[in-house]
């Protein structure tokens, strides 16, 4: 058997099990499109943090369960001949190609950001998005939907030549946000928050511009301060203290030791 047929007969067995799990066991036949939502939403998650800590096999695992999910929906509207899997992957076969024009058309397109704008214009032309940034989910976390912002603007064409210039902006963003506090006027929180998002936003911005994915870095911090915290709260207890009868410089003690490990 070759590596193609190995592939589609693999394909062909989760096809099975799931119209068996479908015809046989109560919890499957239980589940709609709209019950299964929220699990989906939770797998994307497993997945995003096994690829955040660089676990394959947790990556291997997560892909399965996610693969589980879109097969499951598939059939779910197969029941009421609203579509099938036959169709999500026709759909799919056929957008991929017609946005690719520079592989199956006669487009040019020599480097990334040519192909980026290529597909963005592609999906105006089609309607699937009325206005360039119209393809942005609203429900999307706010840093991420930020980067998604950027990056379609960029596609038109709307962006800053020079790294230099993206952190003038985040300069120029830090220095308005000092300048609240500073003001004589009474402190406004409302004037705070908008220009810390407008910090926030550039340094996104920023971020994006040197290659880097501000969603992965934040997430790494998060992991990384997670990591040592849960060391000052093992390593203090160990000693017979309590967190809330120590001192700030007790806890830099320990968590200078974290940093060390």
């Amino acid at each position: 058997m070759t590596d193609r047929q190995e592939k589609l007969a693999a394909f062909d067995r989760i096809l099975t099990i799931m119209d068996e799990l479908r015809e046989q066991c109560p919890w499957d036949k239980k589940q709609t499109i709209e019950s299964l939502r929220y699990l989906t939403i939770e797998e994307t998650y497993e997945l995003s943090d096994a690829i955040i800590e660089e676990n394959l096999e947790e990556v291997k695992k997560e892909l399965g369960d996610l693969l589980l999910h879109i097969i499951f929906y598939a059939k779910i509207a197969s029941e009421t001949s609203q579509f099938d899997i036959t169709g999500v992957i026709h759909q799919l076969c056929d957008k991929l190609i017609r946005r690719h024009p520079h592989i199956y058309g006669d487009v040019k397109a020599e480097n990334e950001a040519q192909v980026k704008a290529n597909w963005e214009q592609i999906k105006l032309n089609e309607g699937a998005e009325k206005t360039v940034l119209g393809g942005v989910p609203q429900s999307l976390p706010a840093l991420t939907k930020a980067i998604r912002i950027q990056e379609k603007a960029r596609s038109a064409g709307f962006d800053w030549d020079k790294k230099e210039q993206v952190w003038e902006k985040v300069e120029e963003e830090l220095g308005e946000f000092k300048a609240e506090f500073n003001s004589t006027n009474a402190f406004s929180k409302e004037d705070a928050e908008n220009e810390f998002g407008d910090l926030l936003f550039s340094l996104i911005n920023f971020a994006r511009f040197i290659d880097i994915n501000p969603e992965d870095a934040l997430e790494k911090t998060n992991k990384k301060f997670v990591k040592r915290f849960n060391y000052l709260e093992f390593a203090s207890k160990r000693d017979g203290k309590q967190l809330s009868q120590m001192t700030l410089a007790e806890m830099d003690q320990y968590w200078n030791e974290a940093k060390s490990l």
